[in-house]
């Protein structure tokens, strides 16, 4: 399997932060939660050691993408808590080895769908979009929240939609979940960080609507 490329490692945003050392992007991570460019740097900086560790469990690229994908978002929340010199008692662990040692915790507890229960798309969505996604998603009305789930990661109609909706007791009309699907939308875009939308959404919108694929 090929070792994936990831465009957002080209992008001025991420760029502009490659001389920073690892423990100083950690540390910019944990001081700036608000923002997504340090993570996304980390991301670029070990996608492709991440990647080769996982490659050679999975039987499938879809397998071994969505286990790439989990892994960071594994990734993503250890960060907010990880101190190397706690880790060790020295300091001497380098974030390197952490992140390799993370990794193979990762590949250890694996318990991976059939490659037909996997709905993820890594070139639909970057580990580091999908973490923030799912983060916004997590502050949305649970019924807004079911909707664009239904309709991203499982590519419900809105017909099909209203149909579950109504059999789960709610009054909504195909035309209603159109109107609802759009404001979630907007709102999932407005939740994310700014820079995120900077990376990964400015000038890749759909032409129909501004509408687009979060892969959620």
């Amino acid at each position: 399997m090929q070792i994936p490329h990831f465009p957002e490692s080209n992008h001025p945003i991420v760029k502009s932060l490659f001389h920073y050392s690892d423990q100083e992007l950690l540390t910019l991570f944990q001081r700036h939660p608000e923002q997504g460019r340090f993570f996304t740097a980390i991301f670029c900086r070990y996608s492709s050691i991440v990647y080769t560790l996982i490659q050679h469990l999975a039987r499938s690229p879809v397998q071994a993408d969505y286990l790439f994908a989990l892994t960071w978002r594994h990734i993503y929340f250890e960060l907010g808590g990880l101190d190397l010199r706690d880790v060790t008692g020295t300091g001497l662990l380098t974030f390197q080895n952490w992140l390799i040692n993370i990794t193979a915790v990762c590949i250890n507890q694996a318990e991976l769908p059939p490659v037909e229960a996997i709905h993820y798309n890594l070139q639909a969505a970057s580990p580091p979009l999908w973490c923030y996604v799912e983060q916004a998603l997590e502050r949305f009305p649970p019924m807004l929240r079911l909707m664009v789930l239904m309709a991203q990661t499982f590519n419900w109609s809105d017909t099909r939609i209203a149909a579950y909706l109504q059999a789960e007791g709610e009054a909504i009309s195909p035309a209603a979940v159109r109107i609802k699907l759009t404001e979630g939308y907007q709102l999932l875009e407005a939740s994310l960080p700014e820079d995120i939308r900077a990376i990964y959404l400015l000038g890749d919108r759909q032409a129909s609507k501004g509408e687009r694929s979060y892969q959620v």
